[in-house]
């Protein structure tokens, strides 16, 4: 009995011998484990980034730095075209300005040429009908009874071809010479008569009242 109880303490104590090296043994074991762990992530901390991630950063800072360049681009091209077209639209009002003024300046020639020509025309008409006029004046006057009782509207005649041909007439005891040209659309077969105006003589045509030609006389 005794020998019995004897070796089962023995063995009991080599037991809680056992479990005690045991537990120190995976004591240690954790204690090892938990060094080598925050070296382990230390070491992971310090590794360098995966080259593939920093080539593409990169690439993505070159494609932002290559896209901002060509924003940049654009911003200053789309400014230069305004800029042109500006400079286009001021040309294009001054040049407008210019013939603006170039055709005003030309109206003005215009204006001007024209009334200095139609004063010409005016003293050229004026003394082409105060010239006949002159020329009757100076010729000699008919005495008012015969006037009267030889010419005027209800005396009329017919003057040829001929009479033109020689610049004058015979009526009424009087030679007269034609001052102004024959019109054109007279006719020598026409009756004509002779009127007093303002003191000189006309030739005149009932078929064309207000045409009338000058006339001298000759006493």
């Amino acid at each position: 009995m005794k020998l019995t109880g004897w070796i089962s303490t023995a063995v009991l104590s080599l037991m809680f011998a056992a479990s005690i090296a045991m537990y120190a043994q995976e004591q240690h074991d954790q204690q090892e484990e938990k060094k080598e762990k925050p070296a382990e992530q230390k070491e992971k901390k310090t590794q360098p980034a995966k080259p593939a991630k920093q080539e593409e950063r990169s690439t993505e800072q070159r494609n932002d730095a290559k896209q901002q360049e060509q924003k940049s681009t654009a911003q200053h091209n789309d400014a230069k075209q305004k800029e042109q077209r500006s400079t286009e639209q001021h040309n294009d009002a001054k040049q407008q300005e210019r013939t603006a003024q170039q055709e005003n300046k030309n109206a003005e020639q215009q204006n001007k040429t024209a009334k200095h020509e139609q004063q010409a025309h005016q003293q050229q008409q004026h003394s082409s009908h105060a010239a006949p006029a002159q020329q009757a004046h100076h010729g000699g006057r008919i005495p008012d009874d015969r006037f009267r009782a030889h010419f005027g509207q209800e005396h009329r005649f017919r003057v040829t071809a001929a009479n033109y041909s020689s610049h004058r007439f015979q009526y009424g005891g009087y030679w007269f010479g034609f001052v102004d040209p024959w019109p054109t659309n007279w006719l020598y077969t026409q009756d004509v008569y002779v009127v007093d105006i303002d003191g000189v003589y006309y030739l005149c045509n009932a078929m064309y009242p207000g045409v009338n030609i000058a006339l001298s006389v000759t006493l």
